[in-house]
């Protein structure tokens, strides 16, 4: 069995020496689902609640999720990141709200949990702005979709409903 990087020969947490690895392109996809009333997803696309322009506001909070990724995760390192993309999709038929998140950097180790940041952070925000009306919301189904990049090369999920 593999054993977990950040646990030392002693059983104690520990941030991972990156020094000596090469910098490399690195790409993390990740995705999160809010199921919701169907009145919220109207009152989101109507631009109808009184918090706002809802959809941007949680673009941007997932993007600054992402960048302060290292200040909320113990041991994760910061990271100059070259881009974070948010996708935020209204899904009627299901009530529901897809998030997918894209980060990228050329760094010494990767983005996952920066895409799974920025998913989680940004489902968090549409919670908050839309708890007035329906505080019955579920967050559900954060998890990485994709990753390329560094010594373990390109893994996807295997389930490819939500991409």
């Amino acid at each position: 069995m593999t054993r977990f990087s950040h646990i030392n020969n002693k059983g104690e947490a520990h941030m991972v020496d990156i020094g000596d690895k090469a910098d490399s392109q690195r790409t993390a996809r990740a995705y999160a689902r809010i199921d919701c009333k169907a009145e919220t997803l109207a009152l989101i696309e109507a631009d109808g609640l009184a918090k706002g322009d809802v959809i941007a506001t949680a673009r941007i909070a997932g993007i600054q999720g992402a960048k302060k990724c290292s200040d909320l995760i113990p041991l994760c390192h910061p990271l100059m990141l070259n881009k974070v993309a948010i996708d935020i999709a209204l899904d009627p038929e299901q009530s529901c709200i897809h998030i997918s998140s894209l980060c990228k950097v050329s760094g010494k180790t990767g983005v996952e949990m920066e895409a799974l940041t920025a998913a989680s952070i940004t489902a968090l925000t549409l919670y908050d702005m839309c708890k007035a009306v329906d505080k019955g919301m579920i967050l559900k189904e954060v998890k990485l979709l994709e990753k390329l990049g560094g010594k373990s090369g390109h893994w996807q999920h295997s389930e490819t409903d939500s991409d």
